[in-house]
């Protein structure tokens, strides 16, 4: 048992360790404003119970919240490139923290609608640029592991804001939206003390040479095409929020059976996401892609054999699996194949594919269910996972190398016929590259 607890909290070290200070001010900033998440989980329920709106109208809400996410993913990742990751985000957390509180207090439904829609602008509009500042600040060989990192405090601390949600909304409506409001303008005090400006300097570009804009990622057919099969997968997961709670509702299973089962989905990012980091960090991407669409696909493409809440929460337990693995994976890729000077816009589109998905994944779900049941949801499932994973391992064959660390400067080449002689000084420190900014010094939280 002790070299059980020792190994666990070596592993946990090993872990957080070797990540710039920045990172972790950045973390706690992503983990502060999903503990604050209120307006997202709830509000359906505050539309129909607390205000009296039909579910048609309810409905309507929610997709105008969710078309101001991909209206603004574009436009934030412009911003992220243009003024930088840090104006970017201090213009987003506030901006959010701002519509969050007035959605509290307007009634009016045309007013409501309006709001809804100018709050899924603010929330979604920091992604990019929390994704480009991490891309600047850690090193390539560490990315993995932070992007993970902070796919985990996404989900404890949404995991966590359900929970309170729910006994708040039992109070009042109103305390959840300026609680969440006033924890978002939190981290909007944490970015503006604590974080700097993390933008490479601009590149000195040969006369006639482009510069990077969003004509440049559209007109990338690899980098495009990896959008496009991200789109795939989140229209995959996407269905535990949409297709599942309808199914299972068809089937007789209460709104607690789904609950508990979901929750499972949680439970696991939460408790896995770390270790199972630690197991693929240094794995080809390529078959991490391909691997977890796979899962993603068959693990909902199961469901359609589950008749009851264990078996449900089983199938839960592989695409959940999927999506620890998937999540920092595909962030990495995103990286890579983004050029330094244009990672703003080439992570808002990405953005994008996800924001995409949140749109079109009702309809999907609506339609199959409606018109040819469950059954052929689930199929279709399991066949755009299997696309995704073919799409990935044809489109990654030719995939970049990884930067090399800039940590410290590489000593010159030996001359050909030269052998390195132990007695010779070290050369001396190449200057710093004009290109992009130094890295941040390297620190333990």
């Amino acid at each position: 048992m002790p070299f059980t607890s020792l190994s666990v909290r070596r592993a946990a070290r090993e872990t957080v360790s070797g990540l710039p200070r920045e990172f972790w001010w950045l973390w706690t900033s992503t983990l502060v404003n999903r503990l604050g998440a209120f307006v997202a989980t709830f509000m359906a329920l505050y539309l129909t119970l607390d205000r009296g709106y039909s579910a048609s109208y309810a409905g309507l809400v929610a997709s105008l919240h969710g078309l101001g996410g991909v209206i603004s993913s574009l436009g934030a990742g412009v911003m992220t490139d243009r003024l930088g990751r840090r104006p970017t985000l201090l213009i987003a957390q506030s901006s959010t923290a701002v519509s969050v509180a007035l959605l509290g207090f307007v009634h009016d439904p045309v007013s409501i609608a309006a709001v809804a829609f100018l709050v899924g602008m603010a929330s979604n509009a920091s992604r990019p640029a929390v994704q480009a500042m991490m891309a600047d600040i850690v090193r390539p060989e560490d990315r993995v592991r932070a992007f993970s990192l902070n796919y985990w405090a996404i989900n404890l601390g949404f995991a966590v804001s359900s929970t309170a949600a729910g006994f708040i909304a039992e109070y009042s409506y109103l305390a959840g939206f300026l609680i969440e409001a006033a924890m978002t303008m939190a981290c909007a005090v944490v970015i503006f003390v604590k974080l700097p400006e993390s933008r490479p300097e601009q590149v000195r570009k040969e006369p006639g040479e482009p510069e990077v804009g969003l004509r440049t990622v559209l007109r990338d057919g690899r980098f495009m095409s990896v959008v496009g099969l991200s789109f795939l997968v989140a229209l995959i997961f996407q269905q535990g929020f949409v297709g599942l709670p309808v199914a299972m509702g068809a089937a007789g299973f209460t709104p607690a059976d789904y609950g508990l089962v979901i929750a499972v989905n949680g439970v696991l990012i939460v408790v896995l996401q770390i270790p199972v980091t630690r197991l693929i960090q240094h794995r080809d991407p390529r078959r991490l892609l391909v691997v977890s669409s796979l899962l993603a696909g068959y693990g909902f493409g199961l469901t359609a054999f589950a008749g009851s809440v264990g078996v449900f929460a089983l199938t839960v337990c592989v695409w959940t699996l999927a999506e620890i693995v998937n999540a920092p994976t595909q962030t990495s890729i995103v990286v890579r194949l983004s050029p330094t000077q244009g990672r703003g816009r080439y992570q808002g589109m990405y953005t994008m594919s996800w924001s995409v998905a949140a749109l079109v994944a009702p309809l999907m779900s609506g339609v199959v269910i409606d018109r040819y049941g469950a059954e052929w949801l689930w199929g279709v499932c399991a066949v755009v996972g299997t696309v995704a994973g073919a799409g990935y391992g044809f489109l990654m064959r030719r995939l970049p190398d990884e930067e090399p660390p800039t940590d410290l400067p590489l000593p010159p080449p030996l001359p050909p016929t030269a052998e390195p002689a132990a007695d010779l000084p070290l050369p001396p420190p190449s200057p710093p590259s004009e290109t992009t900014t130094a890295k941040p010094g390297v620190s333990a939280p």
